[in-house]
């Protein structure tokens, strides 16, 4: 058996706005986030943890910030060509452990949904996926409640 391991972080600030998307799912907030895409942090994180656990590259090389085609795009979109490219060279997801970084919103009421939607986007067992949180205890521009980061470390098996 062959084992694999990925590593993705992401980042967005807060603008204006009255919701965000984390790992799929969309929660009522007196913010939104900035990017090219939806600025899901929880899915661009897993999806450069994948390209990177096989070695191929990161989520800008794949869809680019500066095509106009990505612009507001589902980031499901990013995940699952991530996730067909892992099952092309061979190997499945064995688990997902994903970290929020942000002081606002309190992510653990939505740990649950997040989780449940992830296993839905990828077709994979619940119990394979772990998301939790922490903050910056006021330090930086996350505890400035300026914006979220996300870090995420996942494992692959090969499918043999």
């Amino acid at each position: 058996m062959d084992f694999r391991f990925g590593h993705g972080f992401d980042v967005h600030r807060f603008i204006d706005g009255e919701f965000i998307i984390l790992c799929g799912l969309k929660i009522a907030f007196s913010k939104s986030l900035l990017g090219h895409s939806d600025s899901d942090v929880g899915l661009h994180s897993i999806t450069d943890a994948l390209y990177g656990a096989i070695g191929c590259g990161d989520i800008g090389q794949h869809f680019p910030p500066t095509e106009k085609k990505w612009r507001n795009a589902d980031s499901r979109i990013f995940l699952k060509h991530a996730q067909k490219t892992v099952h092309n060279k061979g190997y499945d997801i064995s688990n997902i452990d994903i970290t929020f970084i942000c002081e606002v919103p309190k992510i653990n009421q939505y740990r649950d949904p997040m989780e449940k939607k992830l296993s839905e986007i990828l077709n994979i067992e619940l119990s394979r996926i772990n998301i939790k949180a922490t903050t910056s205890e006021g330090l930086g521009f996350t505890g400035r409640k300026e914006g979220i980061a996300c870090l995420t470390t996942l494992g692959l098996i090969s499918k043999c």
